[in-house]
């Protein structure tokens, strides 16, 4: 899931935070990797009920690359 797409939705890093229960602080470090982590993504597809999905692609090249 791409952080830019995830702020899209939620129109900003504080109204991430707010919904997953962490600082903005810790949202904004996802900015310079531009893949929110899996695990947050997958908690992401849930609560937007679908509307963000997780791409299993953009973790398959991050951990061959790795």
């Amino acid at each position: 899931m791409k952080y830019d797409d995830v702020v899209k939705h939620f129109g900003s890093e504080a109204e991430i935070a707010a919904v997953l229960g962490r600082t903005r602080q810790a949202v904004n470090l996802w900015k310079h990797a531009e893949v929110i982590p899996i695990g947050v993504a997958y908690q992401l597809q849930v609560i937007t009920g679908g509307k963000l999905q997780v791409d299993p692609a953009l973790y398959e090249r991050r951990q061959a690359t790795a």
